[in-house]
C-alpha cells in the first residue's frame, strides 16, 4: 500500500499518543515512531509536523525545551502535559467512535 502524505486530522492524537508512551522526543523521533509503528503506511512531513507541534504547544497539550544531545547538537524536545493527557483521552475516544462507525458502514454496504 502506498504511504499516505496526509494524516487528515489525526496528527495531534498520534503525537500525543507517542509522547504519552515514549516520553520526551524531538520532532524526528516523533516522526520515526509514527512511521515505524504504522509500518511506513503513515508519513509525517516536516511541513505538517512542526506547525502541529507549535499549535499543540500553544494549546498547552505539550511543552518543549531545548537540550544538548550527545553529539553536542541542540535539539528541541517535546513532552506531553496534563492537559495533553486529557485531550488525548478525549481524542482517542472520539477516534474509536468514528472508526467503529466507518467500519460499520463498510460492512453494511
Amino acid at each position: 500500500m502506498a504511504r499516505q502524505d496526509s494524516l487528515q486530522g489525526s496528527l495531534p492524537v498520534l503525537v500525543l499518543k507517542i509522547l504519552s508512551r515514549q516520553g520526551p522526543l524531538h520532532g524526528y523521533g516523533i516522526t520515526a515512531q509514527i512511521e515505524g509503528i504504522s509500518d511506513e503506511i503513515l508519513r509525517v512531513e516536516e511541513g505538517s509536523l512542526y506547525p502541529a507541534l507549535h499549535r499543540m504547544e500553544e494549546a498547552g497539550w505539550i511543552k518543549a525545551k531545548w537540550l544538548t544531545t550527545e553529539n553536542k547538537r541542540r535539539a528541541r524536545v517535546y513532552e506531553i502535559t496534563a492537559a495533553g493527557r486529557k485531550q488525548l483521552e478525549e481524542q482517542e475516544s472520539r477516534w474509536r467512535e468514528v472508526t467503529a462507525a466507518v467500519a460499520h458502514v463498510l460492512q453494511r454496504c
